[in-house]
């Protein structure tokens, strides 16, 4: 001992504070050592269950734009569908209304001409009627006297129909 007193050591001194440092570790470790300890293994363990929930989250994730893209190739068929049905439609309509309108040409078509077939036929007899006239007419003027109209209209009427058959002939 007396080397450490040589030394300049003081032996009580030396174990009293050995003592105290003993102490001051020992109430270290139960006030400071094992509240750290405890708030760092929950920090630990909520780290951890973070990373386990983002994990969790990235393969929701996952699942769900897969889903997503299951459901727009779904949509787009779908609405191909449609527009293909639609189309399909469209022409449907397209060719009944070409055939309504070549059938609406065809009766007004059809109706010109029977009005056209009325009006000749009219203008033909009101024709044959002017000439009747004309030629009654005209033969009180060289008679000089008066004629009956109506017995000569018919000898008119006889004579254009004999005419009308020799030039069909």
């Amino acid at each position: 001992m007396e080397g450490l007193a040589g030394l300049g050591i003081n032996v009580p001194t030396l174990l009293a504070q050995i003592v105290n440092v003993a102490i001051l570790l020992v109430v270290l470790y139960f006030v400071a050592y094992k509240p750290v300890m405890r708030m760092l293994d929950e920090r630990s363990r909520r780290v951890k269950d973070s990373l386990e929930q983002a994990d969790a989250i990235k393969e929701q994730a996952a699942r769900a734009g897969e889903e997503v893209k299951k459901q727009l190739a779904i949509a787009s068929k779908e609405g191909q569908k449609r527009i293909d049905q639609a189309v399909q439609a469209g022409e449907g309509i397209k060719e009944k209304a070409k055939q309504s309108a070549r059938q609406e040409a065809e009766a007004l078509i059809t109706r010109a001409r029977s009005e056209i077939q009325r009006e000749r036929d009219e203008a033909i007899s009101e024709l044959r009627k002017e000439v009747a006239d004309l030629t009654i007419a005209a033969a009180e003027k060289v008679i000089d006297r008066s004629l009956d109209k109506e017995a000569h209209r018919e000898l008119i009427a006889k004579i254009m129909e004999e005419s009308d058959a020799l030039k069909k002939e």
